[in-house]
């Protein structure tokens, strides 16, 4: 598969064993990173995820997903 954005998110999952859309988008500059998951499961990727919590700046907790590929 040609560099692209999908291609950029399976290699990071593949490196680092998951990502979420900050790491996406930090890394890697991915902004429309839902629309690149919901490609990657239409091309025949099973995605699994994890829901996370955080706090953020302003000490407000932040929900998020984690996705990794399903083994």
């Amino acid at each position: 598969m040609e560099n692209t954005q999908r291609q950029k998110i399976i290699d990071y999952i593949q490196r680092f064993g998951s990502i979420t859309s900050w790491e996406a988008y930090r890394d890697l500059g991915i902004t429309q990173f839902a629309l690149r998951i919901k490609e990657l499961k239409e091309n025949g990727y099973h995605l699994k995820t994890k829901w996370e919590s955080k706090r953020n700046k302003d000490e407000k907790m932040v929900y998020f997903k984690r996705y990794y590929f399903l083994n």
